[in-house]
């Protein structure tokens, strides 16, 4: 019963997604499978979280579109995820959803939260840092960059990717606690959260300023992760041709949750 109930919550948000063009027909089908194992394999701890980070980050990509519609030729992936950037975001969390069915235990879910908060805080960062009047700085020097430049941190990127771990942290505890899961208390997966999602951001902004593979627009000069900009083909500038932004959010999952995992051992 629990899988039919997550294949049809999935099929309604997903759908719902897709309708609004916040995903493609490949990000849709992605989705729903992906839905469907975190209730069927797991409950709303896992379901619940995954939705929480889906919803906010679907809603702050629409958020001042209009003043972000520049900086997001430059992205690879924009709000309109893929089933690249599904999986990339969700990939990792459904794997330990399935290894916390195999063998309950609490580090599967530590584990998830610090993944699931690090794609989170990175979503945040970057959407409410395209808003930031100030222009970024890079996350190796402190130089200033031009706006949408992969590696680049601001103030108001970093605060966000704070809140929106936090965020994650909290929620997770409430859905836990809604099922009557054994959990920690509430201070601590807010803890785990902020400091493992912002972590895991900071590792995404530093892979993207060393490892990711980066293209030059011909005709603006810009710094750019798309195969076209200003109507002309990019040429590679930068980075490891195989590190492509989803890898990139794939190994800062990885670290973000590995971050939670490390940070829970120092802190009880």
């Amino acid at each position: 019963m629990d899988w039919i109930i997550g294949l049809l919550c999935a099929a309604v948000v997903a759908g719902a997604a897709f309708y609004k063009k916040s995903l493609t027909l490949s990000g849709f089908a992605a989705a729903v499978l992906m839905g469907t194992v975190y209730y069927g394999a797991g409950n709303l701890f896992w379901f619940g979280t995954l939705l929480l980070f889906f919803i906010t980050s679907t809603l702050l990509s629409r958020f001042k579109k209009e003043r972000k519609a520049e900086l997001e030729k430059s992205y690879a992936k924009t709000g309109n995820r893929d089933a690249g950037q599904v999986w990339a975001n969700g990939g990792l969390g459904m794997l330990l959803c399935l290894g916390y069915a195999i063998w309950p235990h609490v580090m599967w879910q530590l584990a998830f939260v610090g993944v699931m908060a690090t794609v989170t805080s990175d979503t945040w960062a970057t959407e409410f840092g395209s808003l930031s009047r100030r222009p970024p700085r890079s996350v190796l020097n402190g130089k200033v960059l031009a706006p949408g430049t992969s590696g680049g941190v601001s103030v108001l990127g970093t605060a966000a990717a704070l809140a929106g771990g936090v965020l994650i942290g909290i929620g997770a505890w409430g859905f836990g606690h809604a099922i009557g899961t054994p959990s920690l208390p509430l201070w601590l997966w807010a803890l785990v959260g902020g400091i493992s999602g912002s972590a895991g951001a900071f590792a995404d902004s530093y892979l993207g300023a060393t490892v990711q593979m980066m293209r030059s627009c011909t005709v603006c000069g810009r710094e750019v992760e798309v195969d076209s900009h200003c109507g002309q083909t990019t040429v590679y500038v930068r980075g490891w041709r195989w590190m492509s932004n989803d890898r990139v959010n794939s190994i800062s999952s990885i670290f973000g949750g590995l971050v939670a995992l490390a940070g829970i051992f120092l802190i009880v």
